[in-house]
């Protein structure tokens, strides 16, 4: 190990670092070792900055879900007819997703083994039922079919985007975030909405 690899090495290194190697190897099949290996540097110095991996999952999983709570609080999400909330909040969804790839990646592979991960599957069914409370306003608005179950919608919704942490890869030559979204909100509200 160099002391030019250790000058570079932060906690947001570190974090990038885990959550690459969270989504390889799985969380449960991810040791200190092999952290450290992968972050080229020691354990102590992993220590040094957190507790063990369940704080950096912690940490992953938070920024994540924080990004994807924080749109359910930005103003076009929170004014004017529920459908229209609804399809900005599916489209800022898709640019999460796209924006925070890895982590929000780790986030759907969590599988509630730990209190970390119970944790975080409570925050994203919490997420879900606010996203479906959306759906059911916009059906008692009328703008949105009635003959679908709503919780059934809000799973195949959900199911289309977050597949997208299974196919997307960034490599400036495909589509972009606004492509997705676009075609995102074509899929989802050519189906969900009234002619």
């Amino acid at each position: 190990m160099t002391a030019a690899r250790r000058d570079t090495y932060t906690p947001e290194t570190l974090l990038s670092v885990a959550v690459r190697v969270f989504n390889e190897r799985g969380y449960d099949g991810t040791s200190m070792e092999h952290l450290s290996k992968a972050a080229g540097i020691s354990k102590s110095s992993i220590y040094h900055h957190v507790t063990g991996k369940e704080e950096l999952l912690r940490r992953a999983v938070c920024r994540a879900l924080d990004e994807l709570f924080g749109i359910l609080d930005e103003e076009p999400a929170r004014a004017g007819r529920a459908v229209e909330r609804l399809e900005y909040v599916v489209r800022r969804m898709v640019g999460v997703l796209i924006a925070e790839l890895p982590y929000v990646t780790l986030l759907l592979r969590v599988r509630g083994n730990t209190g970390t991960e119970r944790w975080a599957l409570e925050r994203r069914r919490e997420f879900d039922h606010r996203v479906a409370e959306l759906l059911s306003a916009a059906a008692a608005e009328g703008d949105v079919r009635g003959d679908v179950e709503v919780r059934l919608a809000t799973r195949l919704v959900f199911g289309m985007i977050n597949s997208i942490v299974e196919w997307y890869r960034p490599d400036g030559r495909g589509m972009g975030e606004r492509d997705v979204a676009d075609a995102v909100a074509r899929l989802v509200f050519s189906g969900l909405t009234r002619a």
